[in-house]
């Protein structure tokens, strides 16, 4: 793992596309009402919430990770095979896992559903975004 070989701008656009995903999947379009609903998060916590912190730490988080996956990801992958290993990421490792603390939290499953669903699609755009580079 040589994080000299990270390609830097792919990192940025991937972990920019997590921003894009979020607004469409915990919008008013798909999951958003749901999401508050089962979460338990009201228009008034989040109008309060600071988002500047938020967003910024969100952002960080997804680099990290984002770069993470671009080491796993060997120089030959093309847009299906990172799409393919973002895939198996997002469903094996990232799901699996919060799952486990959803189940002992006792969290419903429909805010599993949406918030794993979120990060396998974003773990499959992203490997998508990375091999494409």
């Amino acid at each position: 793992m040589d994080v000299s070989s990270v390609n830097w701008i792919a990192v940025f656009v991937a972990s920019s596309s997590a921003f894009a995903l979020g607004a469409v999947w915990y919008g008013p379009l798909l999951f958003g009402k749901r999401w508050q609903a089962l979460s338990g998060v009201t228009d008034e916590k989040i109008q309060s919430a600071n988002m500047a912190a938020t967003y910024g730490g969100a952002l960080a988080l997804q680099i990290i990770a984002v770069v993470v996956l671009a080491l796993f990801l060997p120089p030959e992958t093309t847009t299906g095979s990172g799409a393919l290993t973002g895939l198996g990421i997002g469903a094996a490792w990232v799901a699996t896992a919060m799952g486990v603390t959803y189940l002992f939290s006792q969290k419903p499953f429909a805010l599993f559903a949406i918030d794993a669903g979120y990060h396998v699609a974003y773990y499959t755009i992203a490997g998508a975004i990375l091999g494409a580079f």
